[in-house]
C-alpha cells in the first residue's frame, strides 16, 4: 500500500484500477500509471483485447492484472474486487473510464438505447464507486478519477443521450468529492474534448488536431501526483489546434 507521501510525484506502490481498460483512453491511463510505477488491474468485457492489452503493459515491465467484467452489474464488480485484492491488494486508485455513445435526435431514440447509454456511462461509475469507497474511507486513503467529458457541461443536437449521461456524471462526481473528502479520500473528473479513438470516427476530421488518448493520461497522471494537501477537482481538456 502507497502512502500518502509516497503518491506525491510517483505512484509506487499503489494499486490502480481502470475500467474501459483494454484500449484507447484507458489502456493510455494504465500505461501511464504502470510508468508512475503503480500496479495496474484492467478490467473490460472483451476477454482476447483484455488479456492483449495485459501484455503490451508487461513488455513494458508493469504489473498488470487482467480481469473480465461487465461494471453495470453489482455481481461482476464484487467478483472483480476479490480477485483484484487478491492478485494486488486494495485498491488506492479508481480510474472510472468505462463510456459509450448512441447519438441522434432524443426523440428518435429507444428505451433500450437511453438504458443502455445511462448504465454504462453512469450507473457503472456509481457501482464501482460504491464498492470501493468504504475500503479507501477505512483505510483513509484513496483517489478516483471519472473520465467525464465536455459534452457534460455543453449540449450539441443529437447528444441527448450521452450529454445526460455525462451531465449526471459531473454531478455524481461532485457529491461524491464532497462525501469523500472528510474520509481523505478524493474525486476528481476530467473532461476532455473530442479523443482520436475508436470510440467515434471522427468522420472528415483531421485526426492531428484531436485529442490522443496519451493527452488524457496525462491529465489525469497530473490529477493523481498533486500534493498530498490538496486536490484537483476538474480538468477541462482541449486540443491545441481547432479542427
Amino acid at each position: 500500500m502507497a502512502s500518502k507521501n509516497e503518491l506525491a510525484g510517483t505512484l509506487a506502490g499503489a494499486v490502480a484500477l481502470v475500467t474501459g481498460g483494454s484500449r484507447g483512453i484507458g489502456l493510455a491511463i494504465a500505461r501511464r500509471l504502470g510508468r508512475l510505477r503503480a500496479r495496474v488491474a484492467l478490467c473490460a468485457r472483451d476477454a482476447s483485447r483484455l488479456e492483449q492489452a495485459r501484455q503490451e503493459l508487461a513488455a513494458e515491465g508493469i504489473e498488470a492484472l487482467a480481469a473480465v467484467a461487465d461494471v453495470t452489474r453489482a455481481a461482476d464488480i464484487a467478483a472483480l474486487l476479490e480477485r483484484v485484492h487478491a492478485g494486488l491488494g486494495p485498491v488506492d486508485i479508481l480510474i472510472n473510464n468505462r463510456r459509450m455513445g448512441i447519438f441522434g435526435p432524443f426523440h428518435e431514440r429507444s428505451e433500450d438505447e437511453w438504458d443502455t447509454v445511462l448504465n454504462t456511462n453512469l450507473k457503472s461509475v456509481f457501482l464501482v464507486s460504491r464498492a470501493v469507497a468504504p475500503e479507501m474511507m477505512r483505510r483513509r486513503h484513496g483517489h478516483i478519477v471519472n473520465i467525464s467529458s465536455l459534452a457534460g457541461k455543453n449540449a450539441f443536437p443529437n447528444g441527448g443521450l450521452y450529454c445526460a449521461s455525462k451531465w449526471g456524471l459531473m454531478g455524481l462526481t461532485y457529491c461524491m468529492a464532497e462525501e469523500l473528502r472528510v474520509h481523505d479520500v478524493r474525486v476528481s473528473v476530467v473532461c476532455p474534448g473530442s479523443v482520436a479513438t475508436e470510440f467515434s470516427p471522427h468522420s472528415g476530421r483531421d485526426l492531428a488536431t484531436l485529442l490522443q488518448p496519451d493527452d488524457v493520461a496525462q491529465a489525469v497522471a497530473a490529477i493523481l501526483t498533486a500534493a498530498p494537501t490538496s486536490f484537483i477537482s476538474e480538468i477541462l481538456l482541449r486540443p491545441t489546434q481547432k479542427s
